[in-house]
């Protein structure tokens, strides 16, 4: 068997109508919406098939919606006889899948508090903006943050690949900052359609107040290692899990490192658990010797099932379900 990884995506993987396809076939991933929309009083299975595409896109309805797909994914993934991985790791709100796959929290619990997160990100945002640059080197990029901030935030947010980091902090200092990297050669800028600046230091009261209802939860001992955003290390108690989800709301996510801390510990290949793909497009960005799939449908679960162990799933599909 391979020795593989599972990622859970972030922000920006959600889209109408995810899981849908998976959904016919396994009856887990309803019923695991089902929980959550109990825990947050409304229809999230709903809202995620049917929209409005702008209610989904509110971070305090993304965010338990993304939760809560990776989650139902990882179950399937399980009742099918999928192996536990080597190591997680989660892109910023993938962070709370992981460390629900792993048993250090629990669904209903922690899908109230990811609503919460995005609501004090909300309230915290101000007028922000985030930028997308590609085809500049950190350091210049992090040199122009510093230039063009003039009394204001903005900083790299998201190491996401090689050539492509994300900014954020206040839209006028995003906008300078833009304009700079263009000047500087960036192959491409563009803004994101985000309505919050998030891992930079406008999120700093947001993280205050999260820690607050992160001190009233369980966190129970990790079946398998997570590799959190705020050090790209593996903790144990805790106190330090807490410790770094609060500052992973306001500090920038070096994925580059978390993807290459992974494979310096033996990974061979990386499975991406959630709606979406971007996960697995960056990893071919970052390493090109370990492949990396997603899993959102019966096709790509059944492909994964039988790469990592040779197991083939469970269930007799029919042919019309695999149709591509």
């Amino acid at each position: 068997m391979t020795t593989f990884a599972i990622l859970f995506p972030g922000q920006g993987s959600q889209s109408l109508g995810m899981l849908s396809s998976m959904a016919k076939t396994f009856p887990l991933i309803i019923k695991t919406f089902s929980q959550a929309s109990d825990a947050l009083g409304y229809d999230l299975w709903a809202l995620t098939q049917e929209g409005p595409v702008s209610e989904l896109n509110k971070t305090w309805k993304t965010q338990p919606a993304l939760l809560t797909a990776s989650v139902a994914i990882w179950r399937v993934w399980k009742a099918e006889g999928g192996p536990s991985p080597f190591m997680v790791a989660g892109h910023s709100l993938g962070e709370y899948s992981a460390l629900v796959c792993a048993g250090v929290l629990n669904l209903t619990e922690t899908v109230k508090l990811v609503e919460l997160r995005g609501k004090l990100m909300q309230a915290a945002a101000g007028e922000g903006a985030m930028s997308a640059i590609i085809g500049l080197d950190d350091e210049t990029i992090v040199k122009i943050c510093k230039q063009t901030a003039q009394n204001q935030v903005v900083s790299p947010a998201n190491f996401n690949s090689q050539w492509q980091v994300v900014i954020s902090g206040h839209k006028e200092a995003v906008e300078r900052a833009n304009i700079a990297c263009i000047a500087a050669g960036a192959k491409k800028v563009f803004p994101l359609s985000v309505s919050v600046p998030s891992h930079c230091a406008l999120m700093k009261p947001a993280a205050d107040k999260l820690l607050a209802e992160l001190n009233k939860m369980v966190f129970k001992t990790s079946k398998f290692p997570v590799l959190n955003n705020a050090d790209v290390k593996v903790e144990n108690s805790p106190e330090h899990i807490r410790e770094a989800l609060v500052r992973q709301l306001y500090s920038p996510i070096p994925w580059v490192k978390s993807i290459q801390f992974m494979i310096q510990k033996g990974v061979g290949s990386f499975l991406e658990l959630g709606a979406g793909n971007i996960l697995s497009g960056l990893n071919k960005r970052i390493v090109h010797k370990a492949p990396a799939f997603s899993v959102n449908d019966a096709h790509s679960l059944a492909h994964a099932l039988n790469y990592v162990s040779g197991k083939s799933v469970n269930k007799i599909l029919k042919e019309d379900i695999y149709e591509i």
